[in-house]
């Protein structure tokens, strides 16, 4: 059966296998008994039957519990799954990884496009698919071409890696110099540097969080404009009630450090440890929006929402929270307070 046909690397049809039976839609119940017997022979997979049509077509699939309850008058029809799921051979098989996730069923046909069978994929294979899916996805979060090989040799990890390394490398430097323009503000207020790791990391993280959700999301290939919006508002909002709590949280702890450990005054701890709590806040809400924006613009441009990776992410939050910190402690810090 698989003569005929050839399929690349990427396409869905190189997984499959002819380990399957199939019984003709007009054969009695006693005739589709007698193509079981006779094709288990030489195949194994018989939990799952697939009927086609006298000219070869797919139609439906039969269980083989359902097939030994029958009675030998009952009718073959009343016993066919016609809703049963299945995917074309030409199909690219990381677009029909989380179509493949949805199924529970122990094989899943697959078909030319002319509605022939040319074969199953098992259970185990669709494992393995969607393992080797979300390793690929994993790497590109991390900033890779695809994932890494033990055995590959180092030239080529060089190679995967060294072109996001040397655009991060430029946007880090960006980072550098916004810190720069700040540099008056932290002369007058060296404490808010010790802060400043924090509010970075924060928002890096929530970023993260966000661009994972949203890559997760766009995997479904029918999700509308609306929802799209919906996810934006929706993952922003998870932003600003963490945000809140950490913000609350952040205020109570720095202003003890602050008295505690550097000696200040009360209104000083708390004008400090308000201004990185704000900083927290507006950071993560805005880091949540980058973080789901990113990979939905990604994908209306037909590029992969996960090359919009995690270090990327990371490094343009970075940026956001450099500028909302800083500007909120030159604002509120110096020019309101004349701390």
């Amino acid at each position: 059966m698989m003569t005929k046909y050839i399929f690349e690397e990427t396409q869905i049809g190189s997984h499959i296998t002819t380990n399957f039976i199939c019984i003709d839609r007009t054969d009695s119940v006693k005739e589709a008994m007698n193509q079981l017997l006779v094709q288990a022979r030489n195949h194994d997979n018989i939990e799952t039957l697939y009927i086609i049509e006298p000219d070869g077509t797919y139609y439906g699939i039969l269980e083989l519990k359902k097939l030994l309850a029958a009675k030998k008058e009952d009718s073959l029809e009343t016993l066919i799954v016609r809703d049963y799921p299945y995917l074309y051979a030409d199909e690219e098989t990381e677009n029909c990884a989380s179509e493949l996730k949805e199924y529970e069923e122990d094989s899943i046909p697959v078909l030319d496009r002319d509605k022939h069978i040319v074969g199953v994929i098992t259970a185990s294979e669709t494992a393995n698919i969607i393992d080797d899916e979300l390793g690929d996805d994993y790497a590109k979060l991390a900033g890779l071409s695809e994932e890494s090989d033990l055995d590959e040799p180092i030239t080529v990890g060089i190679k995967k890696r060294l072109p996001w390394l040397i655009l991060l490398l430029f946007l880090g430097m960006g980072v550098s110099t916004v810190v720069g323009v700040f540099e008056n503000i932290v002369q007058q207020l060296t404490l808010i540097v010790c802060f400043q790791s924090l509010i970075l990391d924060m928002a890096g993280n929530v970023g993260t969080q966000s661009l994972a959700v949203t890559i997760r999301v766009l995997m479904d290939e029918h999700i509308s404009f609306a929802q799209k919006i919906k996810l934006i508002f929706k993952e922003m909002r998870v932003g600003l009630a963490n945000g809140l709590i950490l913000g609350a949280m952040a205020l109570i702890f720095i202003t003890g450090y602050i008295m505690l450990f550097k000696h200040e005054n009360m209104i000083y701890a708390l004008a400090v440890a308000g201004c990185v709590g704000a900083a927290l806040i507006i950071s993560m809400v805005i880091s949540s929006l980058i973080g789901t924006l990113t990979p939905i613009i990604f994908d209306k441009v037909n590029i992969d929402p996960a090359v919009a990776s995690g270090p990327l992410i990371t490094t343009v939050n970075d940026l956001v929270a450099v500028v909302t910190y800083y500007g909120l402690a030159g604002i509120f810090l110096i020019e309101i307070m004349h701390l």
